[in-house]
C-alpha cells in the first residue's frame, strides 16, 4: 500500500512538535490514524530535520517550549459531529432515494466510504456535462490563510460551480443526494463540475477545512464545517482517473452514473479520509462534486 507525505501531514507534524509533543508520541498517533511506520518515520524525520534547521536561523535564542495541553489526544479522540450517511439496514445493496434505485457496490467504515452504482443516468451525466462545458475555467482551491480562492499546482483540473437548483438535472439529483444521504438540501455547497485532460490530476489532500489556517473561521461563517463529500462520474475515461484513498490503499475506478460518498466527523487526519484523483493516463475525465456542511450554506 502507498501511502503519501502531505503538505497537510507536514503542517500537522510541525504543530504537534511545536506544542511540545515528544517525536514517538506523535508517530504513535500517526500509526493510529493508519500510516505504515516506515512511511510515518521518514515522515517525521525529515519534516522535524528541516523545520529545527528553519527555526535555527530565523529563532537561534528562542525559548524552550511551554508545557502544552493534551491537544494531541484531543484532536484524535474527541467525539465528532454527526455526519451524513446511507441507511443500509433495510437493504445494504440498493436503496431507494425517491426517484431511483441506487445500488451499494462497497463499503467502508474506517474510513466511512461509500462505493455507489445508477446514482445518475446516462441522460443527466450528458446534461450536467453540456451545461457545464461553456463555463470551464482553471480549477481553484480554497486558501485557507486568507478565506479566499487560489491556483493549486496540485490541481490540474477545469470546472465550475452550479448554484444549488440552478438546472432542472441539479435540482432533481440535489433532491436524491439529500434524500440517499439523509441530509439537508440546504447543507449542501453547489455541484462542482471538473473536467480533467490527460496528465490532469488532483494530488492527495483533505475536503475539511484546517482550523489551524487564520482564514478558515471566514470560511465557516458560511454553513460550518465540511464534513462528507460526494464525487460523481460523469463519464469514463480511457485509463486512469480513479479516486484514491492513499491511507487504505483504496482506488475507486470512474464509471459513468456511479459515485464515491466519504465522510469525516472532525477536521483531522484519524479520519483517514486523505484522497486524490489520479492522473488521467488517456482520454478525459468529468466529475461532479458535492460537498456537504454541518449547517445551511449560504
Amino acid at each position: 500500500m502507498s501511502q503519501t507525505v502531505t503538505p497537510e501531514l507536514r503542517r500537522w507534524i510541525i504543530e504537534q512538535a511545536s506544542a511540545g509533543f515528544a517525536p514517538e508520541v506523535v508517530l504513535a498517533s500517526m500509526m493510529a490514524s493508519g500510516w505504515q511506520e516506515s512511511v510515518a518515520v521518514a515522515a517525521l524525520e525529515s519534516t522535524l530535520h528541516e523545520h529545527l534547521r528553519t527555526q535555527a536561523v530565523v529563532r537561534p535564542q528562542a525559548a524552550e517550549p511551554e508545557s502544552p495541553p493534551d491537544q494531541l489526544q484531543a484532536a484524535s479522540s474527541s467525539a465528532g459531529v454527526p455526519v451524513p450517511d446511507l441507511d443500509l439496514s433495510r437493504a445494504p445493496h440498493q436503496i431507494d432515494a425517491g426517484d431511483r434505485l441506487v445500488d451499494v457496490i462497497a463499503t467502508l467504515n474506517h474510513p466511512r466510504v461509500v462505493v455507489l452504482g445508477n446514482l445518475l443516468s446516462a441522460e443527466e451525466c450528458e446534461a450536467l456535462i453540456e451545461s457545464a462545458r461553456p463555463h470551464l475555467a482553471r480549477s481553484l482551491t480554497v486558501e485557507t490563510k486568507t478565506g479566499g480562492e487560489e491556483l493549486n499546482p496540485d490541481r490540474t483540473s477545469s470546472g465550475m460551480f452550479f448554484t444549488r437548483g440552478q438546472t432542472p438535472e441539479v435540482a432533481r439529483v440535489e433532491a436524491r443526494i439529500a434524500r440517499l444521504l439523509n441530509w439537508p438540501l440546504e447543507n449542501g455547497e453547489g455541484f462542482q463540475v471538473l473536467n480533467y485532460k490527460p496528465g490532469a490530476e488532483y494530488k492527495p489532500h483533505y475536503d475539511y477545512f484546517d482550523p489551524a489556517e487564520p482564514g478558515t473561521p471566514t470560511i465557516l461563517k458560511r454553513g460550518g464545517q465540511r464534513v462528507a463529500t460526494l464525487v460523481m462520474y460523469l463519464n469514463e475515461p480511457a485509463r486512469g482517473g480513479g479516486t484514491t484513498f492513499p491511507d487504505v490503499g483504496l482506488e475507486v475506478a470512474p464509471v459513468r452514473g456511479n459515485a464515491v460518498f466519504f465522510s469525516y466527523d472532525r477536521a483531522h487526519p484519524s479520519t483517514r479520509t486523505l484522497h486524490g484523483g489520479a492522473p488521467v493516463i488517456e482520454g478525459e475525465k468529468w466529475v461532479a462534486t458535492k460537498w456537504l456542511r454541518e449547517r445551511e450554506f449560504v
